[in-house]
């Protein structure tokens, strides 16, 4: 089981180099779990980027097993905080984590599982990455 952040679905959706890796550590987990709140970020940059036509490929995409769609519990809304404490902008950590990555962090922490994520943010963390590239 993995969690994955909005960086790998926009990677994936947009065809960019690390596409491959990212697709086949879904195929092989059990389980994708990703925060509401990524969803709603993924749609947001997907839409920004490329117009309407281009959520049906998200939705589609996020449609099929093994993704789960997680709504933060209160365990993951203060994980998040945490998060943007230890990490987030404006803390002076190198991380610079964004809100959306916040709640990335804190599925992944929280569950005890490997994020799947691209650049370099999410390494100055003390979150395990899903892959390695």
């Amino acid at each position: 089981m993995i969690a994955v952040d909005t960086s790998a679905i926009v990677a994936i959706a947009f065809n960019e180099p690390e596409r491959q890796a990212f697709v086949e550590a879904i195929r092989q987990a059990d389980r994708a779990l990703i925060s509401t709140v990524s969803v709603v970020e993924s749609r947001m940059v997907i839409f920004a980027r490329r117009g309407p036509r281009a959520i049906t490929f998200l939705d589609d995409l996020l449609r099929l097993p093994p993704f789960e769609f997680v709504a933060p519990d209160v365990a993951e809304m203060d994980a998040a905080y945490s998060a943007f404490v230890a990490f987030g902008r404006g803390s002076g950590h190198p991380a610079q984590l964004n809100f959306g990555d916040v709640f990335s962090y804190a599925l992944a922490k929280v569950r005890g599982l490997p994020l799947l994520y691209k650049g370099d943010d999410f390494a100055q963390t003390d979150v395990r990455s899903a892959v390695t590239i």
